[in-house]
């Protein structure tokens, strides 16, 4: 995909989704700074991609915050002298809250954990290519949640539709520099958390979609290593669903009327 030599930052790359991008992008040649929260699982996550022969730089950061941001930069820079891909794929989905209880620090959380981190990052990204007049690739990660609803999670829901708004903006801003600005938006991946429910529970998730599967974390990463690359150089500020057919079809879920017992208190009274 001629990526080799260039340099990307993934975030929320010590687990899941993350981790599967930062190692495809490391199997293309890409030298890759991976963040995350959690030092520990971030180095260990680091560590198994450098055993494959990657190039990888771990740096533990919150990526809602703009100091921490900043260092994350400054890091990349003055190892590799240079940002050519930027992957924002750090989010924040739970616990849930019904609408009816979600606290503004729920809110709060959210919305920096998985909007503003976005902001702080293309800025950031966006800015040293232009000053340094080379192009490149943003991929923002997203979720079928931009498009269909989640029960209890309505500000996970908002932030994913917020990045996809702010990606189509920033394409046509940037546009004229050179730098691209895509979205991934991913189905039902299994990923680690999900191992401990089983393979019955597995199996269970597949039953709506239209592949027939889960999606694995490698899926994400082809498509996020596609438009980070040449072959995709007319290609900016769209969506691509990697969900196995979910959203294509008319199918509703079965209705889960289940709420809170909190909320079905005041339903009752």
């Amino acid at each position: 995909m001629h990526l080799e030599g260039k340099v990307a930052i993934v975030t929320g790359a010590s687990r899941g989704i993350g981790k599967g991008i930062a190692q495809r992008l490391a199997q293309e040649g890409v030298r890759v700074a991976m963040t995350a929260r959690g030092a520990d699982a971030l180095q260990e996550a680091a560590a198994s991609i450098e055993t494959l022969g990657g190039t990888v730089l771990s740096i533990p950061a919150d990526a809602g915050v703009l100091a921490d941001v900043e260092a994350t930069f400054s890091q990349v820079l003055d190892k590799w002298g240079a940002v050519d891909i930027l992957v924002n794929n750090a989010a924040w989905a739970s616990p849930q809250a019904h609408f009816l209880e979600m606290d503004e620090n729920h809110w709060d959380t959210v919305i920096r954990t998985n909007l503003k981190s976005v902001y702080l990052h293309c800025h950031r990204a966006a800015n040293i290519m232009v000053d340094r007049g080379t192009a490149g690739s943003i991929v923002n990660i997203s979720s079928f949640a931009a498009a269909r609803a989640h029960r209890q999670m309505a500000a996970y829901d908002a932030s994913k539709g917020g990045m996809e708004a702010m990606t189509r903006s920033m394409a046509i801003d940037l546009g004229p520099f050179g730098i691209r600005i895509n979205v991934v938006g991913p189905g039902a991946i299994h990923t680690e958390e999900f191992e401990a429910a089983g393979e019955e529970a597995k199996r269970r998730r597949a039953q709506t979609v239209p592949l027939g599967r889960v999606g694995y974390p490698e899926d994400i990463a082809g498509a996020v290593a596609f438009l980070a690359s040449e072959d995709a150089s007319y290609i900016t500020g769209q969506i691509i669903y990697v969900d196995g057919g979910i959203l294509a079809q008319l199918r509703s879920p079965q209705v889960d009327a289940s709420l809170p017992e909190s909320v079905q208190r005041r339903l009752r009274s």
